[in-house]
C-alpha cells in the first residue's frame, strides 16, 4: 500500500518536531515529505513535492495559511489541505472557502490526526468536534442581512462594514459607534483583509450586495 505523502506547514519548530516524531514513531501508512515555516514556502514545497495532504497552520509569516491554502488548491485541486489551529475561531469559514477539506485543533492526538489525514486524502471533509459545533451554531443562528455573507466578521466589524456601505466617512463612523478614529481605521483594515477587498469602496459594494447598509 502506497504511503500518504504529507507536507507539514507550521512556523513553530517545536510543533513541527512533535509531528515529525509522531510520524517516525511507527508504521502508519504516512510519510512526511517536507516541512515549511511560512505560507510562501508551503506553496513552493507543495508545487515541488506534490504531496497528497498538506497540514497547514493558519497563522504563519508571509501570506499566511489561508492564502497558502487557496494558492495550493487552485494550482493542484488533487492536494488535500487539512488546516491546523490553536483555537476554534472563525477562520474555519475562510479555510473552507480557500479550499481546505478539513479543520483540526492542534491539541489533537496522533490517532485523530491520522484519521483526519486519511479522510482528507480520500476526498472527505473532516472537522474536530469543537469546530463541528461552531459550524452547527453558525447555521443555527437567525439569519440577519449580511450575517451569512460574512461569517468571518465579528459583530463590531459588521457594524463598521454596514456604515461603510452607507458611505459614511471614518470620523462619522467613529462618532456613531463611540470609537476613536484610529480604532475605526484598524477595524477597516481587518475587514478589507477578511473580505479580500482592494479598498473601502469595494468592501462597501460587497456589503450592499449582501444587504448591509
Amino acid at each position: 500500500m502506497t504511503a500518504i505523502r504529507v507536507l507539514l506547514a507550521d512556523d513553530h519548530p517545536f510543533y513541527r518536531e512533535g509531528v515529525r516524531a509522531m510520524f517516525a514513531a511507527e508504521e502508519h501508512g504516512m510519510t512526511l515529505v517536507a516541512e515549511a515555516s511560512s505560507g510562501e514556502e508551503a506553496v513552493e514545497l507543495a508545487a515541488r513535492h506534490s504531496p497528497d495532504v498538506v497540514l497547514m497552520d493558519v497563522t504563519m509569516p508571509g501570506i499566511g495559511g489561508i492564502e497558502a491554502t487557496r494558492r495550493i488548491t487552485q494550482a493542484d485541486p488533487q492536494i488535500g489541505v487539512l488546516v491546523l489551529t490553536m483555537h476554534d475561531d472563525t477562520t474555519v469559514f475562510s479555510a473552507i472557502r480557500a479550499g481546505a477539506r478539513g479543520y483540526l485543533l492542534k491539541h489533537a492526538g496522533f490517532a485523530e490526526l491520522h484519521r483526519a489525514v486519511t479522510a482528507v486524502h480520500h476526498g472527505e471533509a473532516i472537522f474536530s468536534p469543537e469546530i463541528a459545533r461552531r459550524i452547527a451554531e453558525h447555521f443555527d443562528r437567525p439569519v440577519t442581512p449580511g450575517s451569512d455573507a460574512f461569517p468571518d466578521l465579528t459583530e463590531r466589524e459588521r457594524e463598521v462594514l454596514a456604515l461603510l456601505a452607507a458611505e459614511l466617512d471614518t470620523a462619522t463612523i467613529a462618532r456613531r459607534l463611540g470609537l476613536a478614529e484610529k480604532t475605526v481605521y484598524n477595524y477597516v483594515a481587518t475587514i478589507l483583509a477578511k473580505l479580500r477587498a482592494r479598498d473601502r469602496s469595494e468592501a462597501a459594494r460587497l456589503a450592499r450586495d449582501a444587504g448591509l447598509g
